[in-house]
């Protein structure tokens, strides 16, 4: 376990390791679950729908089982807690994904968002904050943002 998180670690800040590409794409499903925790975190809960949505984003966007995405969830929670800033986070991001998958990235912060019904402004400042920091135009943005909404209305019975 201590091994695991000194190489995610590690791979955050750029220091080399034995199995560097292994670790890099550790760090970059962490960095992505932890921008998604974020987004409940700047609401100050997270709701039984809200940690679904992070674990179907997980699922979807990390090609994750079901148990690999729990696991991440639970690697990323103190990441985020203790985080400072997301700089080190979104540079893994912006390093290995493409365009789209960045603003796939700021999607999936968007229905994590609107999870639990309720748009936080803490929440929409989050996610345009990272938004600019993956290089996610503002049409880009809004396209996300709505394109969230209608998938999140759309799931609500």
């Amino acid at each position: 376990m201590l091994k695991t998180l000194k190489d995610l670690f590690d791979a955050l800040t750029g220091a080399p390791t034995a199995d560097a590409p292994q670790v890099q794409a550790r760090a970059l499903k962490l960095a992505c679950a932890v921008l998604l925790i974020e987004v409940t975190r700047a609401d100050a809960s997270m709701d039984a729908t809200e940690r679904q949505a992070i674990l179907t984003a997980l699922k979807r966007h990390l090609a994750l089982d079901a148990d690999e995405a729990d696991h991440l969830l639970t690697l990323a929670a103190p990441e985020a807690k203790s985080a400072y800033d997301y700089h080190r986070f979104t540079s893994v991001i912006n390093d290995h994904f493409s365009q789209e998958q960045k603003i796939q990235v700021v999607e999936s912060m968007w229905k994590v968002a609107f999870a639990d019904g309720h748009l936080d402004e803490n929440e929409n400042h989050l996610i345009s904050k990272v938004a600019g920091l993956l290089y996610v135009t503002h049409g880009e943005y809004i396209a996300a943002k709505l394109y969230a909404k209608e998938a999140t209305a759309a799931q609500s019975p």
